[in-house]
């Protein structure tokens, strides 16, 4: 099993609209403080990002964020960090996030996340890596994408076996053990 020292988590500039999912990323950095990760995001200081972000830092944790200069205005970039990365473009972004993580967890959020999330399960599927991928379906958040995700297997445009590329859990206290399970 490899020794986790860092967690990438992708989630929204945003709230959304159900207190549930700041509350969930709250308890998330709560849990990777505890255990003495390091959190990779986005940098941002609104929305999940902040939450999560935020919670790490008042728990005494360590904080990357990466975040690409046009985005410094835009998603207000967090000035309190441990570290902030800034860089080029999006893809930037993305290749350091995943090349500094061991594991990577999703959390509610729009186009982007679901651009991160999609992106680092291609690249499992592919082979370039093999590291856990947790999705925490808050509510059901994220329950289309997970039909999605099957359906794509069904109707074989994915191989059956795609769906065991990720864990998807409902709440915060099972992403640890799920990350430990994929691990292994």
């Amino acid at each position: 099993m490899k020794t986790l020292e860092s967690i990438t988590v992708y989630c929204g500039a945003k709230l959304g609209n159900n207190s549930a999912y700041a509350l969930a990323a709250r308890e998330l950095g709560n849990e990777i403080a505890k255990r003495s990760l390091r959190l990779i995001y986005g940098g941002g200081k609104i929305g999940l990002m902040g939450e999560v972000a935020n919670s790490v830092l008042s728990s005494g944790g360590e904080v990357t964020g990466v975040i690409p200069h046009f985005l410094n205005d835009m998603e207000v970039k967090h000035t309190g960090l441990t570290e902030c990365i800034t860089v080029n473009n999006m893809h930037e972004r993305k290749f350091l996030m995943y090349k500094n993580s061991d594991a990577f967890i999703i959390l509610p959020g729009g186009f982007g996340t679901l651009d991160e999330c999609m992106e680092i399960l291609t690249w499992k599927q592919l082979g370039l890596h093999n590291r856990p991928i947790v999705i925490l379906d808050i509510e059901g958040c994220w329950k289309s994408l997970k039909d999605l995700l099957t359906d794509l297997a069904t109707n074989e445009f994915a191989n059956k076996d795609s769906i065991n590329l990720f864990s998807i859990v409902n709440q915060v206290s099972d992403v640890f053990h799920a990350i430990e399970q994929m691990n292994n």
